[in-house]
């Protein structure tokens, strides 16, 4: 077994980081540039909590679209946006509760909604961590460097967006088969474009480019992967799980018990949130889903699939199997059939015949095709461990329908105008007979199984190393050291905001 070294306390970690410059040069020409740019950067905790955010930056919010590329949208990387496309402020979080009419169950699933970010994902908080970490430290220069984002689809749209506002040049490295709406909004924001072999299970060829343009660029480049940089969990462990955790409490009854909560693997960023939730609640139970049709985890298999953002064939870096509780196969077509029921107008049709009122059923278009696998999954996750009316399961709705709605035209051209029999059809099959296969509950032995898998990926292909593996798995100390670290970010950010000096005017 490895030999391990002594815990480090995070508040040491803090000391030891706090002074960490590692080039005053280009930190120096990073604070030019944001100084010309007009450019204050948000704290973790200001996306947590927006109501620390200075009133004159909430007023100047109410003049600025939602998807406008103005650096004051650095403010709106928060799960509390006033849900509206120009001039939002900050309100309470946006979630939907989903009936008993669309999931069968008892359990109460929670799903926080995505689309009321920029880009209309919460991406842009995935990749907020990996570039702000960099530039507030002098570790990249957006003077000369480009931010490569290597990603399946929502994460190099972050990237993108947030490279813009704060004023460097952006590399998105995406499948070819992804949908059209990724590739035209990239090019409307400028950034460079390389298409990539296959779809959503085809990772190992995004990486495989990202090497040739690293090799091809050298330090002109710098590569921001999502499935090895600790900013994309860490922004969930600060904001999404916080979020979380006081939304249950505003909502729970007096018997409530925060149960679950069920995300799909992609690029196992999200499920970082289960490892702040499982400090606070340590019964709930961790679902950890992919597609049916690739599941590595499930079987250590292979294929493709249709299910748009989770790739697949390899485990994350970023991931702790160990915080996992089971493992989840959701079917693709479940999720793209579903995609028709709540977005046609047959669909919507049966779905009020069924119970579901109206209210609800205009906002099922809140729910992308990957929202649709997690709310899935957390009818399974909730089947099979045999959840009741007071627990509740938590998920989230990475983007909604407006990603997919080439997809749409797709599956009318292709299987032919939507029809109230296919909509009966879609919901018995999608929602109602949802059952526990495809279902692994994670021993400990299982959950060491997927940890080495990434063996494989990491260390043969992409450079890691054994001895940090090992860490990962043995050293009960490593996900804290890494996660925690937000604390220190907020302290740089706000070092860093005040040698802008934009800040003093708020």
């Amino acid at each position: 077994m490895l030999s391990l070294c002594k815990s480090v306390k995070v508040s040491s970690i803090l000391s030891r980081h706090s002074t960490q410059i590692v080039n005053k040069d280009v930190l120096a020409k990073t604070i030019e540039l944001c100084q010309k740019r007009n450019v204050i950067i948000p704290t973790y905790e200001q996306m947590f909590n927006p109501k620390l955010v200075p009133k004159g930056i909430v007023n100047e919010l109410k003049s600025i679209g939602l998807w406008d590329v103005n650096p004051r949208n650095l403010f709106r990387i928060t799960w509390k946006n006033e849900p509206k496309e120009f001039g939002g402020g900050f309100g309470e979080t946006n979630y939907l509760e989903i009936p008993k009419e669309i999931t069968g169950i008892d359990a109460k699933i929670v799903v926080l909604v995505g689309k009321y970010f920029p880009t209309g994902s919460h991406k842009v908080g995935a990749t907020f961590g990996p570039l702000v970490e960099k530039m507030v430290r002098g570790s990249f220069d957006p003077t000369s460097q480009k931010a490569l984002w290597p990603s399946t689809g929502n994460y190099c749209r972050g990237g993108a967006f947030n490279s813009s506002l704060l004023g460097c040049k952006a590399i998105a490295v995406l499948p070819e088969g992804m949908s059209q709406e990724r590739f035209d909004w990239l090019n409307s924001i400028g950034s460079e474009i390389y298409g990539t072999p296959g779809t959503e299970s085809n990772v190992k060829e995004v990486f495989d480019k990202t090497h040739a343009l690293k090799a091809e660029m050298g330090d002109n480049l710098v590569v921001l992967n999502q499935f090895a940089e600790f900013g994309n969990p860490m922004w969930h462990y600060a904001v999404t799980a916080r979020t979380i955790e006081e939304l249950y409490n505003n909502i729970k009854g007096p018997k409530s018990r925060l149960s679950g909560l069920f995300l799909t693997q992609g690029s196992g960023g999200t499920l970082g949130c289960s490892m702040y939730l499982h400090q606070k609640y340590p019964n709930m139970k961790t679902g950890c889903g992919e597609a049916l049709q690739c599941p590595t985890l499930l079987e250590n298999g292979y294929g493709a699939h249709r299910i748009e953002g989770i790739g697949d064939k390899h485990v994350p870096w970023i991931l702790n199997m160990r915080d996992m509780n089971a493992v989840i196969g959701v079917d693709d077509q479940d999720c793209v059939d579903l995609l028709r029921l709540f977005n046609e107008k047959d669909g919507k049709d049966v779905l009020l015949k069924k119970g579901v009122d109206r209210e609800t059923i205009e906002k099922l278009s809140l729910f992308g095709i990957s929202s649709i696998a997690n709310l899935l999954g957390s009818i399974k996750l909730a089947k099979y461990y045999e959840m009741d009316k007071d627990d509740v399961v938590f998920s989230i709705a990475t983007d909604s329908a407006g990603m997919y709605q080439s997809r749409l035209k797709e599956m009318n051209q292709e299987s032919g105008k939507y029809s109230n029999t296919l909509a009966h059809v879609h919901f018995n099959t999608g929602l109602m007979k949802q059952d526990v296969s495809n279902v692994l509950e994670l021993t400990h032995v299982g959950k060491r199984r997927c940890h080495q898998l990434k063996y494989y990926t990491w260390v043969e292909q992409q450079g890691k190393t054994v001895e940090e593996l090992d860490r990962q798995w043995y050293d009960n100390e490593y996900w804290t050291e890494k996660l925690d670290q937000y604390k220190l970010w907020d302290n740089l950010i706000n070092e860093f905001n005040d040698k802008a000096g934009i800040i003093n005017k708020y």
